[in-house]
């Protein structure tokens, strides 16, 4: 960028400052200051600054900040089935002009992508997956706590990868190592990062189009999909995390899985890939098996558990140390971690617990937080009984942004698992005959259809028009 636009330089609280007035001209309504629009946007724009304050160092008070503001967001999903009346408000830019900023902003934040340091997490699962498919794996080191002096070691947020992240990961180093064989001057370590950097470029674009197909094709309005990628570009918090793979990857998968909500089979493939890559989209499961009801959740489930088993026979078939990958594999879900972190046990990583909102509170209130989480994932899945799009899209996004409150790695700051779900909750119309399609019961050994007996036929109707009959 620096040899098309001399002096190009542009940091984190500069952009917040660039996209919050970007924000309001596109989106806010000035017309209809009291209106549900604009208190969507003040509640999305008020999550960065916590976001910012964290990665300044200012943890004291962007934690906190998070706390606020999550809880906020999670009721406005909770709330969204009683906002009834939806009227139609466009953007105050048409769909051109949102398609040209989508793009131009889309730019801008891969030049960053290119520019800054990889963030330590992101090559670590590239690293990961690379080792897997050489038969050299290695027991995962820790992010966290990691010196920024390297430069791909940047502070990253501390969430474990599932599985699913080091295959992805490592199909894609593949292709990087194809590409950069000819130079031979490229280490290993440069073509960890320019996978990270593919990758996240590539999960951005998977997001953007998977918003502007569900805003066409299940909203019936391709203004809308263009607003929720432009907006999903133009807030900070997706700048801030640009090249975070492990938070980004599932997320598109999730959007994807939402635009494909008629096929169960394509979705439970899609939830069960999500789910290898990140613990979050495990807890989604109930909720969709529920709304695809008896026939269609079996069919659910059943791409689900194919899906999985697919990528554990992949990971039995390269892995090396089976020791190792039992610890992956059991160590993504952090339920162990949860209960010592409540009883007040120092983990092996230090820095995980003096760096989050529970450093200055007891810890022992996550279980309790943990409890309410889990009543409140029984109540949306099995409330309502037959469900539709309209509640599973908020259902949704309010079950990411619960795990928010309870995770005890830097809980707060993994923005981007909800992001899209959330700006589908904003910007969704009334939805009044989105349900789950329905299915025929299926069977191996299916009967003939009953032949209906031959009815007997009257001997008057046989021989003609009787008697005081007006045929003629």
């Amino acid at each position: 960028m620096d040899q098309i636009l001399r002096g190009y330089h542009l940091d984190d609280p500069t952009w917040f400052y660039l996209s919050f007035l970007l924000i309001l001209a596109v989106f806010f309504k000035f017309s209809r200051f009291w209106s549900i629009r604009n208190l969507d946007l003040a509640l999305l724009l008020s999550i960065s600054p916590g976001l910012l304050l964290v990665k300044m160092g200012y943890e004291d008070i962007g934690y906190p900040w998070l706390f606020i503001a999550t809880p906020l967001l999670l009721i406005r999903a909770l709330s969204d089935g009683l906002i009834t009346r939806r009227p139609r408000l466009e953007q105050n830019m048409n769909a051109a002009g949102m398609a040209f900023l989508c793009a131009a902003t889309f730019l801008f934040l891969t030049t960053k992508l290119l520019k800054d340091a990889v963030p330590f997490s992101s090559v670590q699962s590239i690293r990961s997956g690379t080792e897997l498919i050489a038969g050299e794996q290695k027991a995962p080191t820790e992010s966290v706590g990691t010196p920024a002096s390297t430069p791909d070691q940047a502070p990253a947020p501390t969430a474990k990868p599932g599985p699913g992240t080091p295959l992805v990961a490592a199909g894609m180093a593949q292709i990087s190592k194809a590409v950069t064989k000819q130079n031979a001057a490229d280490s290993p370590s440069s073509i960890e990062r320019m996978t990270a950097r593919l990758i996240a470029i590539l999960a951005h674009l998977a997001i953007i189009f998977g918003l502007v197909l569900i805003g066409r094709h299940i909203f019936g309005d391709s203004e809308v999909g263009f607003a929720m990628a432009t907006l999903y570009m133009l807030l900070p918090c997706t700048a801030y995390d640009v090249a975070e793979i492990n938070n980004v990857l599932p997320a598109a998968v999730v959007v994807w899985a939402i635009w494909a909500y008629r096929r169960p089979v394509v979705t439970g493939m899609l939830l069960g890939l999500a789910s290898a890559m990140m613990f979050f989209p495990v807890f989604l499961l109930p909720l969709w098996t529920s709304f695809y009801g008896k026939r269609g959740g079996v069919r659910f489930g059943l791409a689900v558990v194919l899906t999985t088993t697919c990528i554990l026979s992949s990971l039995l078939l390269l892995s090396s140390d089976s020791q190792v990958l039992a610890r992956q594999l059991l160590g993504y879900v952090p339920l162990d971690e949860l209960w010592n972190r409540a009883r007040g046990s120092t983990p092996v990583d230090s820095a995980v617990s003096f760096h989050d909102f529970w450093r200055r509170h007891d810890p022992a209130y996550i279980i309790p937080v943990f409890v309410t989480y889990l009543v409140m994932l029984v109540a949306l899945t099995v409330w309502p009984r037959r469900k539709s799009l309209a509640h599973v899209i908020p259902h949704s996004a309010a079950l990411v942004i619960g795990t928010q409150l309870w995770f005890p790695r830097q809980g707060g700051v993994y923005l981007l698992w909800y992001l899209p779900l959330l700006l589908l909750v904003v910007f969704r119309p009334q939805m009044t005959n989105h349900f789950a399609p329905e299915f025929k019961p299926f069977t191996l050994f299916r009967r003939a259809p009953k032949q209906a007996e031959p009815q007997p036929e009257l001997a008057a109707a046989a021989s003609g028009p009787s008697f005081g009959s007006d045929r003629p």
